[in-house]
């Protein structure tokens, strides 16, 4: 299913249904920090969490994370659980859950990024919203730009992680 230059894909798990986010969508950011989403995806987003979403940031890139209700409380869960006494693990909760923030999708398909956000992001008018499987990633467009590029231009020879590495593509 493509949602306006995003790809959803519905598969079955465990015997749910589960939505499977692909692709980019070049998206612009208007005065007030909104964006506005496709109308097909505004339909999808109704129908599994009705429209109800959380924003919050990557830890390793400017970029914001954003995730559909349910499966954001999922990984808030496995995050609260962490030990609070490792420092890693008390720097992930401070940083996800403490910038977590709740957004719903307006009857006009918009969505209000905070400032807080939209700085850490270093979002300007023109962004990019990238489908991650179960998230989407919404960066500056010009940053997405740098970012992809040197990504590209990477030698494969930094450490793989095994699954990686038998990952036939």
């Amino acid at each position: 299913m493509s949602l306006g230059g995003i790809k959803c894909h519905k598969v079955a798990y465990n015997g749910l249904s589960v939505q499977k986010f692909r692709g980019v969508s070049n998206l612009s950011l208007d005065a007030k920090g909104r964006i506005v989403l496709p109308a097909r995806y505004r339909e999808r987003l109704l129908e599994i969490c009705q429209s109800q979403l959380i924003v919050t940031i990557d830890t390793d890139q400017p970029c914001l994370l954003i995730y559909p209700l349910p499966e954001w409380e999922l990984i808030e869960e496995k995050i609260e659980a962490l030990p609070s006494f490792n420092p890693t693990a008390r720097r992930i909760q401070r940083l996800l859950i403490g910038h977590a923030t709740e957004v719903e999708v307006d009857a006009n398909g918009r969505m209000l990024l905070s400032n807080p956000l939209r700085e850490y992001a270093r979002l300007g008018k023109k962004v990019v919203l990238i489908g991650q499987g179960k998230k989407f990633e919404l960066w500056d467009e010009a940053l997405w730009s740098e970012r992809m590029e040197s990504w590209l231009g990477e030698s494969g020879d930094s450490e793989m992680p095994e699954a990686l590495a038998e990952l036939t593509l």
